[in-house]
Parts: structure tokens; C-alpha cells; sequence
């Protein structure tokens, strides 16, 4: 069963016109009408269509709505995915770790990046009937990366285009002058248009207390480069910088250590190394100091040691360190 997060719930509600009743829908779909959110609670994908689609018609401004709701996101609101989401260091690794990390916030809806001649489509995959829910909530999606994606990057953002794949619903200067761009209907697809240079911009970084953690731990781990074994903790060092999006490849660490792949291998090879295991090594340090040195929740330590979902953070964890990451951080604490 396709499942979406119920913070889309209480963000529709929330831009729901003064006056309109809301009560009765969001108890409709299990939910308390006053919180608390959990980005992490789920509710039916069906469900939450027609709840949407509800609520569009009994607003007086039902056709703003979606774009309404885009508009107000906001990246914090989205837990460790919205964590993942601003640290990244420019907004092309925002969106490819909208593609890793996008099933937090639920099964139903996947993101995707295609290149092409004009620009880079940042796509928006939905499971579902093409219902007016479904439209609704497609529009609200591709708004709130819009909103988001304005919210984190340095530099002023305006998609290229902005692309859907159902038919219009009222004025089409109403979306131009929301988006900032030409929105196209009946296009075969649902997404944005981004230029290289918007997905080239830097990330403002605005969570300064990760910031700060990682300039320790980098520098910590700069401080013990020129030992004997400077090639391995180079490699770590490498990979813990971009663990965050995902475990690097040893064609990209190579690259960004100055060699070719094969060097690098038949280096650490040479040593009686992999690049496998400097991997896990790197994600394993990491691990236990973000536990000891921070209050990140664990799922906010899984996506920033590299893992899609935290029960696979765990099992690593079990694995490296003989006990939960959980128990890990009780034990430390209690010393």
C-alpha cells in the first residue's frame, strides 16, 4: 500500500482559508486535528487524495491551494530528510538526495534527475489513479522543491520551466507569476526544469551546528594525515566528506584523491587494504562520534553516515561495534 507523510496533512491544512472546517478530514485519516507532526507517521496515499481533494472544494480558494502549500515548506519541517536536504553542498546534491532519501516521506512519490539538451529535469514519480487529489498534491510537491530549493541555495532560484502532466485547472497567469517561470500542461510528465548553474550554486548550509561538527571532524582527521598510513586516512577522510549523499564510489574518491581508479586500488591493494573496507571504517568513525558529540536523533545519523533507512544503519552498527547505536550512546553518556 502506497503511504505518503502526514505533514503534507496538516501543511494543506494549514493553508486552508479562514474559516473553512478541517476537524472532521484530519480525524478522517487517524490523525489528532492538533498535532503533534511526525514527518515519520504515515497515512494511505488514497486517503490522503481524497482528503486533499476534499479540502480543495470546500476552500473558497480551493485552485491556490497546492500551490499555497508549496509555497510555505520549509526545509526543518521535514526532519532528517529536510537535514539532508539543506546540507548538501549545492542544490544538485539536495536533489540527488531527494532521489536516495525520498522514502522517508513515503512510497507513494519519487524524485529523479535526467539530464537533457536544455537543462537537467528534476522529475516527480506518484503512484496513483491521476485523480484530482493526485493533481493537486503533484502541484503541491513540485511548489514546495521550488520553495525549498529557494530557501537553501545562495543564489536567487527561478526554474527554467515547470511541467505537469495533467490539464490545466483555472488561469495560467496565476501559475506563471506563482513559479516565475512558463508552466506547461498535458506535457507527458511532472517537473521542474533547473539550469546547470541554479544546481551548481552553493548551499547556504544553514544548520551551523552540523557545520561546525563536521569542520571538528575533518580537521581532526586532517591533524593525523602524516602518519604512515596518510593514504588510507585519506580515502576516509574523502568519504566521510560525502557520505551524506550516499556511499561514494571508488572512481570518485579517486578522482578527488588526483589518480585513477586503478591506481588507487592497487595502492591500497598494495597495502593490504580495500577500498571497501575504508568505507566501512570511515562510516563506522563517523558514526560513533556524531553518537557522542551530538543529539542528532539516529535517523539524522543514518542519512549523514550514508544509509537510505535507519534499520540499515543499525544492522551495520551492530555489526561494528558488537551493539545498537542505541546502547552505544547510553554507555557513553553514562561514563
Amino acid at each position: 500500500m502506497s503511504q505518503i507523510t502526514s505533514l503534507y496533512v496538516y501543511k494543506v491544512v494549514g493553508q486552508a482559508s479562514d474559516g473553512v472546517e478541517t476537524r472532521d478530514l484530519v480525524e478522517g485519516l487517524g490523525l489528532a486535528p492538533d498535532g503533534p507532526i511526525d514527518p515519520t507517521q504515515m497515512v494511505s496515499s488514497t486517503d490522503y487524495y481524497e482528503f486533499f481533494a476534499a479540502l480543495a472544494e470546500r476552500d473558497p480558494n480551493g485552485f491556490q491551494l497546492p500551490l499555497r502549500i508549496g509555497g510555505a515548506m520549509r526545509s526543518d519541517e521535514f526532519g532528517a530528510f529536510g537535514l539532508a536536504w539543506k546540507s548538501a553542498p549545492d542544490l544538485h546534491g539536495s536533489y540527488v538526495r531527494s532521489e536516495r532519501y525520498g522514502r522517508v516521506l513515503g512510497n507513494a512519490e519519487t524524485y529523479s534527475l535526467e539530464q537533457s539538451a536544455e537543462g537537467v529535469f528534476f522529475s516527480l514519480q506518484k503512484a496513483g489513479d491521476g485523480n484530482l487529489g493526485m493533481l493537486l498534491s503533484n502541484e503541491a510537491s513540485l511548489s514546495a522543491v521550488v520553495a525549498i530549493s529557494q530557501e537553501v541555495s545562495t543564489a536567487p532560484f527561478i526554474p527554467q520551466a515547470v511541467f505537469f502532466k495533467h490539464s490545466l485547472r483555472g488561469d495560467p497567469a496565476e501559475y506563471a507569476a506563482h513559479f516565475g517561470c512558463p508552466v506547461h500542461f498535458e506535457s507527458g510528465r511532472d517537473a521542474l526544469l533547473v539550469s546547470e548553474e541554479s544546481l551548481a550554486a552553493p548551499n547556504k548550509l544553514g544548520d551551523e551546528t552540523i557545520a561546525k561538527f563536521f569542520d571538528h571532524h575533518l580537521e581532526q582527521e586532517l591533524a593525523s594525515l602524516a602518519d604512515v598510513n596518510s593514504l588510507e586516512k585519506r580515502v576516509r577522510l574523502a568519504v566521510a566528506q560525502l557520505l551524506s549523499e550516499g556511499v561514494p564510489t571508488l572512481s570518485l574518491i579517486a578522482s578527488k584523491l588526483g589518480m585513477s581508479a586503478r591506481t588507487l586500488q592497487r595502492r591500497l591493494s598494495d597495502r593490504g587494504q580495500s577500498f571497501q573496507n575504508l568505507v566501512d571504517l570511515a562510516r563506522q568513525e563517523l558514526a560513533q562520534q556524531l553518537l557522542r558529540d551530538t543529539d542528532y536523533s539516529l535517523a539524522e545519523i543514518a542519512f549523514l553516515t550514508g544509509f537510505a533507512e535507519q534499520s540499515g544503519f543499525t544492522r551495520a552498527f551492530k555489526r561494528w561495534a558488537g551493539q545498537t547505536p542505541r546502547s552505544y550512546r547510553l554507555g557513553v553518556a553514562a561514563n
